[in-house]
């Protein structure tokens, strides 16, 4: 599909931008003339219709819309959750440029990729990827496991910011972007009029007897006071690919939920109290849940997420120098494994991965900011300033089969302890220019626990401390409310994992503690352009496209080196390549009118290691995707149709049609190129004897494709019908 598709995105490209630009313009300048009744029905779609670009942007610093950012973001919101019914969080994000799941689509096996950054069993997502629930950073990290368990059914909101221009505000290092998660409230159900809510929702899918429960009950008690207590159970039987393959270990049985208080201080002043929950614990699971590996066997395996978050807010609306933001976290990920079917070879070292064994990452977070503002007739001016300090710490033991514990050094336990400030400027100049200059400093330290081995000294490794710089300066200028440009320079610093830096195993490929990891750097530039046409087919209609290219170069990228690379027993696991780059463009689309929609997408990604020219094995295949809808709003219905085209992998020796890989190749990364087609239908009627109700119907892989992503280990779900009913009680 290369030249196709090449072919595809010029083509969508040009459509689109003569679409919106040209029809919009002429609009525009009837409306200029003697077209006033156009005129007022073109501001009113303004106002009241939006699409995927117009979505409100909170986490990129002050509210803006997406197409505004002078970055890449997506929003997606609770419509669109509900029409993917979604069973895993990587359900969610798939057809967004540029990012991917990674890993496998089970349960416990996936993690983020966003630009080529991010790949389970090459460290992790590391931090490349900032992943936050309601501001809290989560993070895990452990062999052959995925990096974030959570339900789908928990949140109403999810943002994802691409690229290392995020880092000022996040945290350093996000070389691939942030992913924000936001979490239901009570006031997302309680109707105007009542004081309480109660949903029950029910949710099945074909292809592996997958089930979904769901309740929500919410109250709102008095004006200053309101609860949220959720329940999710949701169980599944191991799916099956488009030729009837069946992919052992992928069932699951999970059960989460939500308990969240929103309460006024004072006159304006907001206090939100939540506690998040999501439990699994199934026998006979995979022990791989990121490959095919069934050489390791079945594990009884129980992972519980929990998450607890107190935040403060008061925008002191008659005072411009205040608008505070203060949270406290705790996060607590944790792992037990018993009774693996390789049990019997327990023993120290790296098959310590089939012994009994507990694992898990505790973090205690502080974050607290405020923003200043000043304006003046054609000018306003947004200083926000800022500190976020975690502290995390590293539990990894196991046993041998006579029940003496003992550590598990290639997971090293140790603490890791986090502080950064930072400061950001946001002006804007007549509605049209738009300056972001921005600058974090933060400082780290690496502890290990003491069975961490200096192989230098033969002593107990020390920890290190070190510190990084992520400067930033972005522009938007709107030369009117048609077209746009804008643009970004961006420097971040990741610092180096506790795997990373103090990992050791002992086997038949030996390795030692990298004690002299360098951090990752990266310099990335953003440059692109935007559009805007209102009025275009219809009065009130509206399309957009967003154009984004970028380049981002990494010095020092740190990656696993191959067990069976010669000389590799006796050296560091862990190695700095010297400078890796990553280059590419996404386009976003979206058009909207009172009875069609559209949105369509194209990533284009490149990444090498410069100094070997050895493509990088995290970057995914071009990709499109496209969404064409129709609504019917005398009936509350809306329906359509999703495609995916996914060229093949970029490099030769990675395409399953060509070259055979090595014959010790560690990875299963090999995939052509696919297109699957899913289509959807939801109900939501808002007035009579139905009111209340909620029905989404879909069948995913209608053609029943035989496929695999890229960066995913096993084949994909083959033909999958959805359904889900909903009922909401009011009071």
């Amino acid at each position: 599909m290369g030249l196709l598709g090449r072919n595809f995105a010029i083509l969508l490209c040009g459509t689109s931008l003569a679409m919106t630009c040209g029809t919009g313009m002429l609009r525009a300048q009837d409306v200029d003339g003697e077209d006033v009744a156009a005129g007022e029905q073109a501001a009113v779609g303004k106002k009241d219709r939006a699409t995927v670009l117009q979505r409100l942007v909170i986490g990129a610093g002050a509210p803006k819309v997406a197409i505004d950012t002078p970055q890449a973001v997506t929003v997606l919101e609770q419509a669109d959750i509900d029409t993917i019914q979604p069973a895993t969080i990587g359900e969610i994000i798939r057809d967004i440029p540029g990012v991917n799941v990674t890993g496998s689509d089970r349960l416990l096996g996936q993690s983020f990729n966003i630009r080529g950054i991010g790949a389970p069993e090459n460290t992790g997502d590391g931090g490349r990827i900032i992943v936050n629930v309601d501001g809290a950073q989560k993070f895990y990290e452990q062999y052959r496991l995925g990096s974030f368990f959570s339900d789908p059914e928990l949140y109403k909101k999810v943002e994802v910011l691409r690229g290392p221009a995020s880092s000022t505000l996040y945290g350093s290092g996000a070389l691939g972007g942030v992913i924000n998660f936001v979490t239901k409230d009570a006031s997302d159900f309680i109707a105007e009029g009542d004081t309480g809510a109660l949903r029950l929702k029910a949710d099945f899918n074909s292809n592996r007897n997958g089930y979904l429960f769901s309740s929500v009950l919410a109250q709102r008690m008095g004006d200053n006071a309101e609860f949220l207590l959720t329940g999710n159970y949701r169980f599944a039987d191991a799916y099956k690919t488009g030729n009837d393959t069946v992919i052992i270990g992928s069932n699951f049985r999970a059960w989460s939920g939500l308990a969240k208080g929103t309460f006024k201080v004072g006159d304006e002043g907001t206090l939100r109290l939540s506690y998040q929950h999501w439990d699994s614990d199934l026998e006979d699971q995979q022990l791989s849940q990121t490959s095919t590996a069934a050489f390791f066997g079945l594990i009884d395996r129980h992972v519980v997420d929990q998450t607890a978050i107190a935040a403060y807010e008061n925008p002191f609306t008659d005072n411009n120098l205040l608008d505070v933001k203060v949270s406290a976290s705790y996060s607590n990920t944790s792992n037990s494994q018993r009774n693996a079917d390789l049990r019997a070879s327990c023993s120290a070292g790296s098959f310590a991965i089939v012994c009994d064994s507990d694992y898990a990452y505790e973090t205690w977070q502080l974050n607290a900011q405020n923003t200043m503002e000043w304006a003046g007739d054609n000018w306003k001016n947004f200083l926000t300033i800022g500190s976020q300090t975690s502290f995390q710490t590293r539990q990894a033991d196991a046993y041998f089969n006579t029940g003496v514990p003992f550590p598990v050094t290639f997971h090293p336990e140790g603490t890791d302890l986090k502080t950064g400030v930072f400061v950001q400027n946001e002006f804007t100049w007549d509605e049209r220019l738009t300056l972001i200059p921005g600058v974090r400093l933060d400082w780290h330290r690496l502890t290990p626990d003491g069975n961490v081995i200096d192989p230098g000294t033969g002593m107990t490794a020390l920890g290190s401390s070190d510190t990084a710089v992520s400067p930033k300066l972005a522009a938007h200028y709107k030369f009117n409310d048609t077209f746009a440009i804008f643009g970004s320079l961006a420097h971040t610093e990741r610092f180096p994992t506790l795997d990373e830096v103090f990992s050791t195993a002992s086997s038949s490929a030996t390795f030692l503690p990298s004690l002299d990891l360098r951090k990752e750097k990266s310099n990335n530039i953003e440059a692109g352009f935007a559009v805007s046409g209102f009025d275009l087919f219809q009065a009130g209609d509206t399309g957009q496209i967003k154009v984004t290219g970028f380049h981002n170069d990494v010095t020092d990228l740190i990656v696993l080196a191959s067990p069976f690379a010669a000389g590799f027993n006796n050296r560091p696991g862990f190695v700095n390549i010297n400078n890796a780059e990553i280059y590419g463009f996404e386009v976003e689309s979206a058009y909207d009118a009172d009875y069609v929609f559209a949105n369509a997408a194209y990533s284009y990604v490149i990444g090498k290691d410069t100094g070997t020219g050895a493509y990088l094995q995290t970057i995914a295949p071009h990709e499109i995707s496209l969404t064409l809808g129709a609504k019917v709003p005398q009936h509350d219905l809306r329906f359509g149709w999703k495609a995916r085209f996914v060229a093949g992998p970029q490099d030769p020796a990675r395409d399953s049609d060509g070259p055979l890989p090595a014959p010790n190749a560690t990875s299963t990364r090999f995939a052509t190129s696919f297109n699957v087609h899913d289509v959807f239908l939801s109900w939501t009627p808002q007035d009579g004897q139905f009111k209340g109700w909620e029905a989404h119907v879909g069948v995913d892989n209608i053609f029943d494709e035989q496929y695999k992503e890229f960066l995913i280990n096993d084949a994909s779900k083959g033909r999958t019908f959805k359904i889900a009913l909903a009922k909401q009680f009011g009071w």
